[in-house]
């Protein structure tokens, strides 16, 4: 964190450094469901249309400004801005229509964000840029289709895993996960997370909450939760910096604090289609 440190004051360090980062990621999501609670209909497509904005503008910003191509693109020096624009009015249009072919409205900022994207990104921005609208379309169709109760099962399995992750993988510390792309993820927190969130849905269907498939559906949107922090700690690597943004300050971007959402939202989509996704009650 920045800032001036008082004479009597020490910076956090050694294997707790990052707790604030995590418990900042926590808030977050927190806040993502008071949202998804309390905000309903116009108001709800609104709020994750901006989210979608502010995260594609990150997108946007480092997949074409830290390498830029060097033709002349359409969007000049304003591209992140524009795409962020254009993201988030799609993103509203197509909440607004909310029908089988409403999501074609999201394929505009990919479109034409791709021939202003660094040569070597375009795969990497329609792939990353893809997930971030439908992230944002999937969970207002799983707040009006399916309830409260389920978008609140889906951020518990999150931050559960999350913390169960970081708390067990901190203390029992072992092998790493997946070193080159996450120095800090060991084994240990990882198949923590994925017993503590199975614990999780066998609570939901003991108390009679949801049904029985919570118990291996949640471990499994838990380790898509952890795969999409991985793809976004490689987008990083792979642009060179250290957090998406500095829009959270201390904390980063939006984006370092939604890539496990992405990847739990994409993976129960996915579920979704392939079967019929669990009761939470």
């Amino acid at each position: 964190m920045t800032g001036a440190i008082g004479s009597g004051a020490r910076p956090p360090s050694g294997k707790w450094a990052d707790l604030s980062r995590r418990l900042a990621s926590t808030l977050v999501l927190l806040a993502i469901g008071v949202l998804l609670a309390v905000a309903q209909g116009i108001w709800l497509r609104l709020g994750m249309a901006v989210i979608s904005a502010i995260t594609f503008w990150e997108l946007a910003a480092m997949t074409g400004w830290k390498h830029p191509a060097r033709h002349v693109t359409l969007f000049g020096r304003s591209r992140p801005i524009a795409l962020a624009s254009i993201a988030g009015v799609s993103q509203a249009l197509a909440l607004t229509e909310f029908h089988q072919l409403a999501w074609m409205a999201l394929l505009l900022p990919i479109l034409l964000g791709l021939p202003g994207a660094a040569r070597r990104d375009r795969g990497t921005y329609a792939i990353f840029g893809t997930a971030i609208l439908l992230v944002a379309y999937g969970l207002v169709g799983f707040r009006e289709l399916y309830g409260l109760s389920f978008v609140l099962w889906l951020m518990g399995v999150i931050i559960i895993s999350d913390t169960a992750g970081y708390f067990f993988g901190r203390t029992l510390g072992g092998p790493k996960f997946w070193p080159q792309l996450s120095p800090k993820k060991t084994w240990s927190g990882t198949i923590a997370g994925w017993i503590a969130t199975c614990l999780f849905g066998a609570m939901l269907w003991l108390t009679d909450h949801g049904d029985a498939a919570l118990v291996w559906v949640s471990p499994l949107v838990c380790f898509a939760g952890q795969m999409g922090d991985i793809a976004e700690s490689w987008l990083k690597r792979r642009a060179g910096v250290k957090d998406s943004s500095n829009l959270i300050p201390g904390h980063g971007g939006f984006m370092d604090r939604f890539d496990a959402v992405t990847g739990a939202v994409l993976a129960t989509m996915v579920i979704g289609i392939l079967t019929q996704l669990p009761v939470v009650d």
